[in-house]
């Protein structure tokens, strides 16, 4: 059982077979799988599109709802008028025929004819479709709900995706068959000593299927070459029909000086690409005792023509040629299915039948592909191309710069009636904003087309009256956090000195002289932030700052480097004396007295001994 489906374009219609194995997109009787959307009535084809617009907008002055649209038309020597009804059921009759002469039986139960209770569910795609009057057209006529499951623009990009995943080795899907086809023939051309000239073959005919491999036999005597080209160069869009050159390396003749037999394997792949994948060599080994084969004139001759095997299918796993061509085994005269009628000969009859062993030897292939644009051309239009690049690089940047100073400009003038508007004169921010005004009309008048360095020199010549004022901002907003920061750590420092002073256990440990040194860098940094908050106080905000911040974060950092250290001395741990500790565990029976003590003897010893140690250390020890 197959199914026909049938797509009416706008100028074109195409019809695709689903059957056992999946979807083909067949072609009509001119081998094309597009048909144009027209209808002939025997005096000339009529657009269909083109004439029911024609037929509406040409009667618009004369129709009121309902109204009905005739196309004019000459037919049996006769003036006429066809509805659009007749004109379509003309078009589908026309591919209902293609499909039949593909499908070799007849097209019935076609969705036109089915009742609208037949229909289970309306799928719609398409832009238009978003349009209420064509849903609610749609839905009248078929009296359903119409199902919008699909992304309207995306329906063709989904089936594309599918493809992908069909072809990819990584995903799994349902299995799908699409073939693809060869657009334009492609032939071959070689040169044929015994024919005096060059001969030719078609191997792959229009819209043969693709991908695709074949195998083609010559016998050569020495290497040859392959010249690939399009045989149909009227249909070409290109103006030089060739396609590559192939040389085959390495041909010898056999051992008895006849011709060797060279299969050459040629395929268009998935991408359309026409090329000569391999070539192989077959060498023939005779038996002693078997008699040679007569040669005549007749072989001679049969040397020099081609032979086209068997095609292979496209499928990967199929195209490499048989386990027994590639074996040494035994095998008669050989014959080839030619590729045209006039290129097969029977081979000349032999004294004897003698058997061989053959072997198959890979022919390396140099390959000339011939561009449409020739070499100097190319590196022309790279060059170009080259141009083209730098020249929008530095134009990005040009523009880049132009926008910089524009956003400077709209930038410092908010602001001067901000946040900066504490640390700016008023004769500074007047001068200030008017120079930013002019700024902004010279971008807009003169300054619209300018070099990239003239943008760069004018930012700078802003900034150097902006800048003062940023800075000044910045550091009131920086300079409390870090006197804040400063004086916290002299807190600490003046109370680890206070807690010294007191002998305090936790810093008794300490050295005098560290302390000291503590308390002088201390007393420093303390009457250094005093004597710079006074003078900064004393400062208008529209000056300069008489202290950074930078400067406050050096005395931080050169105050932690010295007192930190000293006061995160660790402390000094306390063992006892080893001496004590070695009569301790030396404490036991002397002059064997107390030899073998019972149970109770030792336990009592041990209760005494414990309390007399602990008497004798307690005295010794010293104690912090």
């Amino acid at each position: 059982m197959s199914v026909v489906g049938i797509d009416l374009g706008f100028q074109s219609c195409y019809v695709a077979v689903a059957r056992a194995g999946g979807i083909e997109t067949i072609a009509n009787e001119y081998s094309d799988r597009c048909t144009p959307l027209a209808a002939c009535t025997g005096g000339g084809e009529v657009e269909l599109v083109r004439a029911v617009t024609l037929a509406i907008w040409g009667t618009r002055t004369g129709w009121s709802p309902p109204f009905r649209a005739e196309v004019p038309v000459k037919y049996m020597e006769e003036e006429r008028s066809f509805t659009t009804e007749q004109v379509t059921a003309m078009l589908l009759s026309k591919l209902k025929e293609t499909a039949e002469s593909v499908l070799k039986k007849p097209v019935v139960d076609c969705v036109v004819s089915l009742k609208k209770e037949d229909i289970y569910a309306v799928e719609i795609v398409g832009g238009a479709t978003r349009i209420p009057a064509v849903k609610e057209k749609i839905s009248k006529f078929f009296g359903k709900e119409i199902s919008t499951t699909l992304n309207a623009d995306e329906a063709v990009t989904r089936g594309c995706a599918l493809q992908c995943a069909i072809l990819s080795p990584a995903f799994k899907v349902r299995e799908f068959s699409i073939t693809d086809v060869v657009p334009y023939p492609i032939s071959l051309r070689w040169n044929s000593p015994a024919e005096e000239g060059s001969s030719d073959c078609e191997v792959f005919s229009k819209n043969h299927a693709a991908p695709f491999s074949k195998v083609l036999t010559f016998y050569r005597k020495e290497p040859f070459t392959l010249e690939a080209y399009y045989s149909s160069p009227q249909d070409l869009p290109y103006p030089d029909p060739a396609i590559a050159q192939f040389s085959v390396q390495k041909v010898t003749p056999q051992s008895d000086g006849s011709s060797s037999k060279v299969k050459v394997k040629v395929r268009v792949n998935v991408h359309g690409i026409f090329s000569v994948s391999s070539a192989s060599l077959v060498e023939v080994h005779k038996f002693e005792e078997n008699e040679e084969p007569m040669e005549t004139d007749q072989n001679a001759k049969e040397e020099e023509k081609m032979q086209v095997d068997q095609e292979e299918p496209h499928v990967e796993e199929q195209q490499q040629q048989t386990p027994a061509e590639n074996k040494a085994e035994s095998e008669e005269m050989e014959t080839s299915q030619a590729g045209s009628k006039d290129k097969k000969m029977d081979q000349p009859p032999q004294a004897k039948k003698a058997k061989v062993k053959t072997s198959t030897v890979d022919l390396p292939i140099e390959n000339q592909l011939l561009w449409q644009i020739d070499r100097e051309m190319l590196n022309l239009y790279i060059e170009n191309e080259g141009k083209m690049i730098m020249q929008d690089k530095l134009e990005k940047e040009r523009n880049d710069a132009k926008n910089a100073v524009e956003e400077y400009v709209y930038e410092m003038r908010d602001k001067l009636s901000g946040e900066y508007e504490k640390f700016v004169s008023e004769d500074d921010r007047n001068n200030f904003t008017l120079k930013l005004e002019d700024t902004e009309n010279w971008l807009y008048e003169d300054g619209e087309d300018q070099p990239k360095q003239v943008y760069v020199d004018k930012l700078a010549e802003l900034k150097n009256l902006g800048q003062p004022i940023k800075m000044r901002f910045q550091e009131s907003e920086e300079r409390p956090k870090l006197f804040e920061e400063l004086g916290k750590q002299i807190q600490q420092y003046m109370k680890v000195i206070s807690s010294f002073k007191n002998k305090e256990d936790q810093y008794d440990h300490l050295d005098a002289a560290d302390m000291v040194k503590v308390e002088k860098s201390t007393n420093e940094a303390m009457e250094w932030m005093n004597n710079k908050l006074n003078l900064q106080n004393k400062q208008s905000l529209t000056m300069d700052p008489v202290v950074k911040a930078k400067e406050i974060e050096a005395k931080i950092k050169e105050l932690t480097s010295i007192c930190s250290p000293i006061i995160s001395k660790p402390k000094p741990k306390v063992e006892p004396p080893k001496e004590e500790q070695k009569n301790a565990e030396q404490n036991g029976p002397v002059d064997g007295q107390g030899d073998n003590p019972g149970p109770q003897a030792a336990e009592q010893g041990t209760d005494t001994a414990v309390p007399s140690d602990s008497d004798k250390k307690l005295p010794e020890m010293d104690i912090d």
